[in-house]
Order: C-alpha cells, then structure tokens, then sequence
C-alpha cells in the first residue's frame, strides 16, 4: 500500500511561533498541515523563569531538552532535567515544565503519540485540542 502522504522537511526558524503566555512560545512541527496521521510535536521557547500551567494529555508525550536546564514537575514531583534529558509522560498524569533559570533560556522539545491530542488544564479543567493551541501566532521566527 503506497501512502498518499509526502515527506517534509520542516525548519523551526522558518514556521509561525505561538505565544503560550506567562514567556513560552510554541512552534509546531510536525501537525496534520504536513501530513501526518498518528502524531505531533514541536518545540517550546521558555524565556528566563517562565513556566506553563499544569496540565494532563490524552495521550503518551515525550519531551526533551534542547537548550538550558529545566524543572519537569511530573505527579507532583520535580525532577532537575539538563540539556538532553528526555521525559515520557503517560497520558492523564498531571505535568509541567518550568525554566530553571532565571537567566538563561530553556527550549524543548516534545512529541505526543496522537495527532488528536488534548490538553486539559489541572487549575480550570478546560480541555483543548493541541491543533487548537496553534492558532496563537505571534509571527516568523520568534
């Protein structure tokens, strides 16, 4: 069976950034506008002390640090990542991530193992599909 779908080469300082509030921005990458059926991910930019809100997915995600030093909070314990570390969420576990700088920035990345993957806020549980998430943008290469 041959896929209908074709390959992407997708370059973050080239796509829409999406402002998260609270100093994260979000660039998607792979999302359904290139193709894929069965997963997402992207990067998010944390300015210096920034965090997001605790939240839970219905569904798997990984997340790595690519730059700086992070704090994952995972089911209510904080765990010290470094550039590099990778985390593996299962869904429904309540989550965060924070830059454990207050001067440097922090970025990572994540992929979450379903393209119709949701967020839902632990604080307001308001729920929202990630897709939804990327209609935010606060223009090229930020």
């Amino acid at each position: 069976m041959t896929s209908t779908a074709q390959p992407a080469i997708l370059r973050p300082r080239e796509l829409k950034t999406n402002d998260r509030g609270g100093g994260a921005r979000t660039t998607p990458l792979v999302t359904r506008k290139c193709g894929s059926t069965s997963m997402i991910n992207g990067i998010t930019a944390f300015d210096p002390g920034a965090a997001i809100g605790l939240h839970k997915h219905n569904c798997e995600e990984s997340v790595m640090v690519i730059e700086g030093q992070a704090i994952a909070e995972i089911d209510g314990v904080r765990h010290h990542l470094d550039t590099n570390d990778t985390t593996w969420i299962p869904a429904n576990v309540p989550h965060r991530f924070i830059n454990a700088s207050q001067t440097e920035p922090m970025r990572i990345f994540w992929i979450y193992a379903s393209i119709d993957a949701t967020r839902t806020m632990i604080a307001t549980g308001e729920e929202r599909a990630i897709d939804a998430e990327h209609g935010h943008q606060v223009g090229v290469g930020q």
